[in-house]
């Protein structure tokens, strides 16, 4: 389709026409696949279906919405067997892999679930789904604070004669089960175990209850507004429904009216949150903790409040001086473009800190999006995996039923020796009642199972781009571009964690680190090498400018992010900035970072990959050079 992604191309249609001997852990080639860029082309507006019918994601069941209540009732059935299963097994390995089944027959409900009561545009399957959720959620927590249970694994982590057998990725998933049981309080009474039950399965409704209302958008009488910006809304009869905060805006009262008006305070709001957050703390005490951040930082990278508040204290020193010249830099913008109203309003930041950002580095957004059609995008990034990692992406025909809705792509994710890896659900258009945020869902958990066989992963992700039209295919702008990029990071999180237990499977780590592999992308997609490879003209063809470039150290709202973002900056300077294609640098990161989900304590990954264990001070230094790094001299240097 495009002249730059053809040198991608030819060595992964000939893997597809040839195939491969499909022993043990390997899949066959699919003679269903087609090239990953066609799938996006603008000429392709459904998926194509086989003619045989199935479910949800291919799971029978899930050809109605009743289907899940069905799904949740063998899910149960299983855990039950599983639990009298674990009760009665000696001390040995076994017992962690009966546990990791437990998880797993949960799990393949709940994630899905998860999924579905959000994203579904049938009100009947998110109801369904949301409600099996919430008695999944339960059962788990009931699990979490079974004595019989968790006495069975106190006996194998108290024999250290077994435990010492036990290989490395065992012993700490082994622990890891340990560690649920105690933040759910299973040293507590009885009485105290019921109400820790209660408390969780409280705050999963007030957090799914205060998720359902972040999303809903505000509505205000279309008269309100003056007529000239009604037409950036959405109007619904004598209503104007705001659904986000139009920061891109260029018109300053657009985003006034919008910031005003969808964050206007809801008190039904305020009160889930509070609730939520009382419920949280009293959860954390009551189980043992000072505060609900004790026991959520449990077992990540910075494991204490206090950890996180030197970090972020360190950095907003470092920050300070920068921050506010830009300030006034922003207000001095403001200034020249709107003199009858130059003072800087809560609703102008992002946008004249992207106007800032633009004159800095002389981009212009808007200029670059002919060269960013979707399907350019994808053929970029499986030329990328292709030449790091042995990887290609193919579009795989689906089943009537598999998919919920006709504009979703499934992609096969294949490896050159390996094979058949998992499958990757692209959920990446606008609709109606779709959340408006850009996510990856794991569907399905890798494990090697009993028969030897490895349970393929399966992940959604979910963007919101816009549809492409009659004159052009769907066009990103760089920042759509680099959230692309983000979430296909933690795909291959998934992909090619290749861990024996799906508990810890792909992205199913602490926090801090789940996020080292996705930002780690968006460095890739700001690196002119790479996107050289794909940026065409979607009408021309021509070679793009040599000058797009984007800072890579803006503001993010968790810790977890900073500190993912300052790891995922050492992991490019010290191993891919001289090569982002190096393969042998790709192997490295697989094996190190990529492979081991959340089997391995995080920081002992990242120093497999720095060769040092990193400080706070590194972490800070790391995202203020980012900062202070010349874009702009490196891309035309490199020209």
């Amino acid at each position: 389709m495009l002249s730059g992604c053809r040198r991608a191309l030819p060595a992964a249609l000939r893997l597809a026409v040839r195939g491969w001997a499909g022993g043990r852990g390997r899949r066959r080639v699919s003679t269903s696949w087609s090239p990953v860029g066609a799938a996006f082309d603008a000429k392709q507006q459904r998926s194509r279906l086989t003619g045989q019918s199935t479910g949800l994601f291919g799971v029978p069941e899930l050809s109605s919405p009743e289907g899940f209540q069905e799904a949740q009732e063998k899910a149960l059935q299983e855990t039950e067997q599983l639990v009298q299963k674990a009760c009665t097994t000696p001390p040995g390995p076994q017992i962690v892999m009966i546990f990791d089944q437990l998880s797993d027959a949960l799990c393949r409900v709940a994630d899905l679930a998860d999924f579905v009561k959000i994203a579904h545009p049938d009100f009947a399957f998110r109801e369904a789904a949301e409600e099996t959720c919430r008695n999944i959620g339960t059962m788990v927590e009931k699990l979490n604070t079974n004595i019989e249970l968790c006495q069975s694994l106190k006996q194998l982590l108290a024999n250290k004669e077994v435990m010492d057998s036990l290989d490395p990725e065992t012993r700490q998933v082994a622990e890891l089960f340990m560690f649920d049981f105690e933040i759910s309080g299973i040293h507590l009474d009885e009485e105290k175990r019921k109400r820790a039950v209660d408390l969780n399965v409280k705050i999963l409704d007030l957090c799914n209850q205060f998720l359902i209302g972040a999303h809903l958008p505000n509505k205000i009488d279309k008269q309100i507004l003056p007529e000239h910006i009604r037409y950036n809304f959405a109007v619904e009869g004598n209503y104007i429904q705001i659904t986000g905060l139009h920061a891109d805006c260029s018109d300053d009262l657009v985003r006034e009216a919008a910031y005003k008006i969808f964050l206007y305070p809801n008190a039904e709001q305020l009160r889930c949150l509070e609730e939520l957050l009382t419920s949280r703390n009293h959860l954390a005490q009551l189980v043992g903790y000072n505060t609900f951040a004790h026991r959520a930082l449990q077992g990540t990278m910075a494991r204490t409040p206090e950890k996180v508040m030197q970090f972020l204290e360190t950095l907003s020193d470092r920050l300070f001086q920068r921050t506010l010249k830009d300030f006034e830099m922003m207000e001095g913008m403001k200034m020249k473009l709107n003199p009858q109203n130059s003072k800087l309003m809560p609703w102008d930041h992002p946008y004249y800190s992207g106007v800032l950002r633009a004159e800095r580095y002389n981009i212009e957004p808007s200029l670059y999006c002919p060269f960013f059609s979707l399907g350019a995008c994808m053929e970029g990034l499986n030329f990328l995996f292709n030449q790091l990692l042995g990887i290609s992406l193919y579009a795989e025909q689906t089943e009537k039923g598999e998919l919920w809705c006709e504009d979703v792509r499934k992609l096969a994710v294949v490896h050159e020796n390996e094979g058949l890896l998992g499958y990757i659900y692209c959920d990446f258009y606008q609709r109606a009642d779709k959340p408006h945020q850009d996510c990856h869902f794991t569907i399905r958990g890798g494990r090697l199972r009993k028969d030897g066989e490895y349970q393929l992963p399966v992940v959604v992700l979910m963007l919101s781009l816009p549809h492409s039209t009659r004159s052009s295919p769907t066009l990103l702008t760089p920042g759509m571009m680099e959230n692309l990029f983000h979430e296909m990071g933690h795909a291959m999180h998934s992909m090619l964690g290749r861990t024996r237990y799906q508990h810890v499977t792909g992205t199913r780590c602490p926090t801090d680190f789940a996020e080292v592999p996705s930002i780690l992308m968006e460095y890739f997609a700001s690196d002119y090498r790479v996107v050289n490879q794909f940026a065409r003209h979607f009408q021309t063809g021509q070679a793009w400018q040599l000058r797009f470039s984007h800072l890579v150290g803006y503001g993010a709202k968790y810790y977890s992010y900073l500190m993912s973002r300052a790891i995922a900056s050492m992991v490019w300077k010290q191993c891919f900035v001289q090569n982002p294609f190096d393969r042998a640098m790709g192997e490295r990161y697989r094996r190190e970072m990529l492979a081991h989900g959340g089997g391995k304590e995080p920081m002992l990954m990242v120093q497999g990959m720095l060769q040092k264990s990193p400080s706070v001070e590194d972490f800070v230094n790391a995202l203020v050079s980012d900062l202070d790094q010349d874009f702009e001299t490196f891309f035309m240097d490199s020209e």
